[in-house]
């Protein structure tokens, strides 16, 4: 008996030595590094699968959808929440890739687009503030442009705009709110026009001075801080629609677009806003345009408009946020009291539409309709928009309908 609890004894020894090596050799294993790194990685793994798990939201369903007794559809149920969650997680880990994308790409715009805020006085108010002083005694009409755009896509096209607005008006004051004509090279571009003694200037936008007490504000500063989604059409066009509102709010004045050319003086338009397509079956308009805007400084109508932008804002929509909105707005408070300001039709600023502007850059045999038009022009049009969308690549051919307006525009003609 004594030899037989000896054997045993050290058979127990044994086996007791032989896990013990297992469970140190697997120790070593599992330390050492490549194995070590391996485990590491699948406890990332783990916590992430975790963390997806206990973070997408599921929405809520109806309580007939828990009451299942069937072990099938049971099944189902389970294998569809589960592809649910995968989906779920994956689109919620891309977007947010896309949105902090998309927020640093926008940031950099903004950066791009105005300039630095200085306190405790604005420097874009200073300058505004001396140059309306400065030009008082012969400044008769205030005129704004926004320019967003890169220095070189600045061209003739433009420059022939400004031609014609002084041309009707060599009186008025003339500010382009532009960051990159703010510039060197800038100042020589418009320098032709101040040697001759016409009174313009280009100004870098401070958009927190040019915002501020207005419902623009909030919405710009959320926009800085990330919480709006600025879409996927330019910000600078949007930010465009946006501040020819807020300045002729705070201003008062004349916006007009910079493929705008001027054919007459608007010295006896005042709150004016121009219908872009007008319906002849009803006799109203259908949709109005913000490419040329007239009003009084704190105007009740653009308070309304600033207010739409910031409550409806839209990125992806084209239109949405500039002559759509107007549109809207107008549609609402017509005939509201204290709403005061009238609709030209599309003759005015509009004769042409984005589809037939073509005909007017070629030389071609004068239908009906273009001798119609040109006499309409020459009547009626304050001012033709040229739709640079559609005609910034078209040539203008000699003898054209445009050649002969450029020409009756013309200041530098002979330089």
């Amino acid at each position: 008996m004594e030899l037989i609890a000896k054997g045993s004894h050290s058979l127990f020894h044994s086996n007791f030595l032989q896990v013990h090596h297992l469970k140190r050799s697997m120790f070593s294993f599992l330390y050492s590094p490549p194995t070590s790194y391996f485990g590491f990685f699948l406890l990332i793994l783990l916590s992430y699968n975790a963390f997806t798990m206990f973070c997408v939201h599921i929405p809520k369903s109806s309580p007939s959808l828990f009451n299942i007794t069937s072990p099938t559809i049971s099944s189902l149920f389970m294998n569809s929440q589960l592809t649910f969650i995968q989906n779920s997680t994956q689109s919620f880990f891309f977007s947010n890739i896309q949105w902090s994308r998309r927020v640093k790409k926008h940031k950099c715009s903004l950066r791009s687009l105005g300039s630095k805020p200085h306190f405790p006085l604005s420097f874009f108010h200073a300058r505004l503030k001396a140059f309306f002083n400065n030009t008082s005694s012969s400044c008769k009409l205030r005129f704004f442009m926004t320019w967003i755009s890169p220095l070189k896509t600045f061209g003739e096209r433009e420059l022939l705009s400004i031609e014609s607005l002084f041309k009707y008006h060599p009186q008025a004051c003339l500010i382009i709110v532009s960051k990159s004509l703010d510039s060197n090279i800038g100042t020589q571009i418009l320098r032709p026009f101040v040697s001759n003694g016409f009174r313009v200037m280009a100004i870098a936008p401070d958009f927190g001075y040019i915002f501020k007490d207005t419902h623009a504000e909030t919405w710009f500063n959320r926009l800085r801080e990330g919480n709006v989604n600025p879409g996927e059409i330019s910000l600078g066009q949007n930010l465009s629609n946006l501040l020819r509102l807020a300045l002729l709010y705070k201003f008062g004045g004349t916006y007009i677009d910079l493929d705008v050319m001027v054919l007459k003086s608007f010295s006896n338009l005042r709150n004016t806003i121009g219908a872009q397509n007008f319906d002849a079956r009803t006799g109203k308009w259908s949709r109005l345009n913000n490419a040329v805007l007239i009003f009084d400084k704190k105007h009740p109508l653009l308070f309304k408009f600033i207010e739409e932008f910031a409550l409806t804002f839209d990125g992806n929509k084209w239109g949405h946020n500039g002559p759509y909105l107007i549109s809207r707005v107008v549609s609402r408070v017509s005939g509201r009291p204290g709403f005061n300001f009238t609709i030209l039709p599309p003759s005015a600023f509009y004769p042409v539409d984005w589809r037939g502007i073509k005909s007017l850059f070629r030389d071609e045999i004068r239908s009906k309709w273009l001798v119609n038009k040109i006499e309409q022009i020459q009547k009626e049009s304050f001012a033709m928009h040229l739709w640079n969308k559609h005609s910034r690549k078209l040539k203008v051919v000699k003898g054209s309908i445009i050649d002969s307006i450029i020409s009756d525009c013309c200041i530098f003609c002979n330089n």
